[in-house]
């Protein structure tokens, strides 16, 4: 097996892996409502859960590439310069797909969970508009819903004031509904934030590894010899 088969295999494995644990870490906030509450279809934690950054980003987009890869370890459609051309082709859809999965986190992470915006942990609340991504602002990023002392917004109170009550900073634990919420959440999507970082960088490493096989060629010959 050549070098760029050789990639590709291990490629194949590493994408397979992040695929399953994008997919359970988008699964889990999903069905803690219907453990816990006993109430189908209404997700507790947050809005972000319901885009499926785990499930489609990392998930579905990243199946076509990691079957074509997965094909190199038996020495199959990806052996030959064809096959190693389609694989990289096939990444750009796994690179999109963690892309999306990171914007996702990335803005469920500044905005915090459901609880730390509307007291009813209501999905009513939720605007499913892809502007949500594009709005995204680096500089307003930040994890005070996490440290603060309580992220629930008092009845009667601006958010001005809301915001300058915010003044003991600690790391929640489990001892409320509120903090299981936010490590529920920060947990989650922090995962997914690395989970789809790790699925971008194979991606991209597959497209070029591709695009050298395809160019280099691969040697079935060698293979044995070897």
């Amino acid at each position: 097996m050549t070098c760029c088969e050789g990639w590709t295999s291990c490629n194949g494995i590493c994408l397979l892996i992040l695929l399953v644990i994008g997919v359970v870490l988008n699964a889990i906030p999903l069905g803690i409502d219907l453990v816990e509450q006993d109430k189908d279809f209404q997700n507790p934690i947050s809005c972000y859960e319901w885009w499926f950054p785990g499930i489609i980003g990392a998930g579905l987009m990243v199946i076509p590439a990691t079957t074509m890869s997965l094909a190199a370890r038996k020495r199959g459609c990806c052996n030959n310069r064809t096959g190693m051309l389609l694989s990289s082709l096939l990444n750009a859809i796994t690179v999109i797909g963690a892309v999306y999965c990171l914007l996702v986190s990335i803005q469920a992470l500044s905005e915090g969970p459901l609880i730390c915006n509307s007291p009813s942990n209501s999905t009513t609340t939720c605007e499913f508009s892809l502007k949500n991504l594009t709005d995204f602002h680096p500089k307003s990023f930040n994890l005070q819903w996490f440290f603060n002392d309580s992220c629930v917004p008092p009845t009667g109170f601006p958010n001005s004031a809301i915001n300058n009550m915010h003044s003991n900073w600690r790391i929640p634990n489990s001892n409320s509904e509120e903090d299981r919420q936010r490590i529920f959440h920060f947990s989650v999507f922090l995962s997914l934030f690395l989970v789809g970082v790790l699925e971008l960088l194979f991606g991209l490493s597959q497209i070029v590894i591709g695009f050298l096989g395809c160019l280099c060629g691969v040697s079935g010959q060698r293979s044995q010899i070897v």
